[in-house]
């Protein structure tokens, strides 16, 4: 099977973007409500107003990773399949690959005190209330997508400088130079 080259695209702001997580947010709550604490809208489709990749990233938020063994289970059962960390400690990775209805979307596991759910929730509600961080956050993406068009690890690893400038702003210490996407 030859290999699918990912086209980096970074489109302007999509209002249907939340509305589409809401959908994912009720479907993944009927497989995984009785196991989890949240499931949250994370990365840029998350900031109104903000332009990002027309994917969702999703965030299932666990109490620890004593249940996360049932988690994987439950969600294999489903037809996901766990990815691993792809790099980012405290965020578990997980795929579909078939058809499910949905836009397309990332989804991670993340344990409540996890370093990848708290950057993603720091960068979050960082570019929220900060229009100057979200405008510059967004013109590295755009520039980034204009660059790496068919390298979607070069595009991410270009966002990590400004990624860590922000969580630093946003005040979070944990910052590190670890691969976003």
């Amino acid at each position: 099977m030859a290999k699918k080259t990912k086209v980096v695209e970074v489109v302007p702001y999509d209002p249907a973007w939340k509305s589409e997580f809401g959908r994912l947010r009720e479907w993944l709550l009927e497989i995984t409500g009785d196991l989890i604490l949240a499931v949250e809208h994370v990365g840029s489709t998350s900031v109104e107003g903000l332009s990002a990749k027309p994917i969702i990233d999703i965030d299932l938020v666990m109490e620890s990773y004593e249940v996360f063994p049932v988690i994987v289970e439950r969600l294999s059962q489903y037809g996901y399949v766990h990815q691993g960390n792809l790099g980012v400690e405290g965020r578990e990775a997980f795929n579909r690959e078939q058809e499910d209805g949905f836009m397309k979307y990332h989804l991670y596991v993340c344990p409540k005190d996890g370093k990848g759910h708290q950057e993603h929730i720091i960068l979050r509600e960082y570019l929220r209330v900060n229009p100057s961080a979200a405008r510059e956050y967004e013109q590295v993406k755009l520039d980034l997508a204009e660059q790496f068009r068919y390298d979607i690890d070069a595009y991410c690893e270009g966002k990590t400088a400004v990624v860590h400038s922000i969580l630093q702003r946003a005040g979070y210490a944990g910052a590190t130079q670890e691969h976003h996407t």
